[in-house]
């Protein structure tokens, strides 16, 4: 299964970001959609699991849960858009995180992307960084792999263009 995993968009999807998640079995977004327009352009490529973000309105917050709990293939997941990363979670976080042992661990807000093993938990965690417009990063990113036979692997980085200035 291919899934593509992607966050901070802040109302803005463009031609790449479509072409890169178009062969995607699912599409995974950590928050911070900024604009209805972006989920359901996304809903058009193939099944979307998302969490709202902290500029999230009440429209997405009505339609998207604060966190995501599933799991693909033998793979549990959790999301949610605000996570930290370890081992300096928050308290909540970390007792979240002992109470549901996922295997994958998919989070925003920061803009930067990282995949960091967490041994003490297990888990792998997953920020795919901004693939929008608006933050400090440099480079819009998403991230896409496949999970097979229960795990997840062919972890790949997709850069999809300097983030540019919105004058």
């Amino acid at each position: 299964m291919e899934i593509g995993i992607i966050s901070d968009t802040h109302g803005y999807i463009d031609d790449r970001i479509i072409e890169h998640l178009s062969d995607c079995d699912e599409i995974w977004h950590a928050g911070d959609i900024g604009d209805e327009e972006v989920t359901n352009a996304l809903k058009k490529l193939a099944p979307l699991r998302v969490v709202y973000g902290n500029i999230d309105n009440g429209n997405a917050r009505l339609e998207f849960p604060e966190e995501q709990i599933f799991n693909i293939d033998r793979v549990k997941v959790y999301m949610i858009h605000i996570g930290g990363y370890p081992p300096r979670y928050t308290g909540k976080l970390k007792k979240r995180l002992l109470e549901l042992r996922p295997k994958l661990f998919i989070c925003g807000h920061s803009h930067i992307l990282k995949v960091i093993p967490d041994k003490e938990r297990n888990l792998i965690h997953i920020n795919p960084g901004a693939a929008g417009r608006h933050g400090f990063h440099q480079m819009r990113t998403l991230i896409k792999l496949t999970i097979s036979d229960g795990i997840p692997q062919n972890l790949r980085v997709v850069e999809l263009g300097k983030r540019a200035s919105l004058t």
